[in-house]
């Protein structure tokens, strides 16, 4: 199924909107056992997740958001901070994972991200066989844009917004280039998965003849084009601990299988060193004040395909919090 673009619908056309968990319980008692024993493949802590809509003053600048699989549910939680503290920079840009937490962001939705994630991570046809079958690969986003965003209350004209931009970086395999895709001038769901389809395990997103992968593919932190877009703000959200490094040497894996373009594997191969080179520089360009950067107050120990919800529960309440308490300290930089 193609996957449909971001826009607004009619009311009259909309679907109506699933019910979750709908099936009837047999008699109360069964309802009062089920009462007592936790849904483990949904996070515990879900009515805590805050909600509503953010306000509409924006802050000149750029926010910057990395990739990383299911790590991005500190990203989420940082962006909720932001939104619930009145922390709204116009424009955006996310690479992977930072492209999906992004279009929250730009649309206002508070908590619509981590509700997605922490929801429905083991619904198979979002995250499973039922993504495999339908999409080709482990995420779902024909699901995601066609029902998980209607049972999700979602503004798309909010998100259509031409007043902001969002940057999604995409991976060229012919090139091995990162490209960047904007909302207003391609089908932005489209981008969006394109930009965070996982190279091995999933089949490449072809965009006009040409097949992309995985924006992290060769780059990992899409700070570069901030500063190519003239941005005098930058605020950077990592999804790792300032001290982690990556190992840089090449995969013989992308080797094998990705042989026919030998330009997307040498990106792949570089990706590591570019990484940890553009962690150095963050971290300089932070401590001068030129940038913000905000990354975990403490390890991460999340893997990219994390199941354990309270894990992943946990990692969004460090971003969360980590950006609350440095609120004050964003907001004079982006004053300054």
């Amino acid at each position: 199924m193609d996957i449909i673009e971001l826009v607004p619908r009619d009311d009259k056309n909309k679907k109506a909107e699933p019910e979750i968990n709908a099936e009837p319980l047999a008699d109360p008692n069964m309802k009062a056992e089920a009462a007592e024993k936790p849904d483990r493949k949904i996070y515990s802590g879900i009515d805590d997740i805050p909600s509503g809509s953010a306000g509409s003053d924006l802050a000149e600048g750029c926010i910057v958001l990395e990739g990383g699989g299911w790590r991005g549910l500190y990203t989420l939680g940082v962006l909720d901070a932001l939104m619930v503290n009145d922390v709204n920079i116009r424009n955006a840009v996310g690479i992977s994972a930072g492209a999906l937490s992004a279009i929250g962001y730009i649309a206002g939705e508070i908590g619509w991200g981590a509700r997605i994630d922490l929801k429905y991570r083991h619904d198979s046809d979002y995250v499973g066989v039922g993504a495999m079958r339908r999409d080709h690969g482990v995420t779902g986003f024909s699901h995601l844009f066609t029902e998980l965003i209607d049972r999700e209350p979602f503004d798309r004209k909010r998100l259509n917004d031409p007043s902001r931009r969002l940057a999604v970086g995409v991976t060229n395999m012919l090139t091995g280039k990162t490209e960047y895709m904007e909302k207003g001038s391609c089908n932005l769901s489209a981008a969006i998965r394109a930009s965070a389809t996982v190279p091995y395990v999933s089949r490449p997103v072809v965009i006009d003849g040409i097949p992309y992968l995985d924006g992290g593919c060769s780059t990992k932190i899409p700070y570069d084009w901030a500063v190519s877009e003239g941005f005098e703000k930058i605020v950077v959200v990592k999804t790792r601990e300032w001290e982690y490094r990556r190992r840089e040497n090449g995969g013989r894996l992308a080797n094998r299988m990705y042989r026919k373009y030998p330009e997307f594997v040498d990106a792949m191969n570089a990706a590591e060193a570019d990484f940890n080179r553009m962690t150095d520089e963050l971290a300089k360009l932070h401590g001068e004040g030129k940038i913000y950067a905000i990354a975990p107050s403490e390890p991460v120990n999340v893997s990219r395909f994390e199941g354990d919800m309270e894990k992943l529960g946990a990692l969004y309440w460090l971003g969360y919090n980590d950006a609350k308490a440095q609120i004050g300290g964003i907001k004079d930089y982006l004053m300054k």
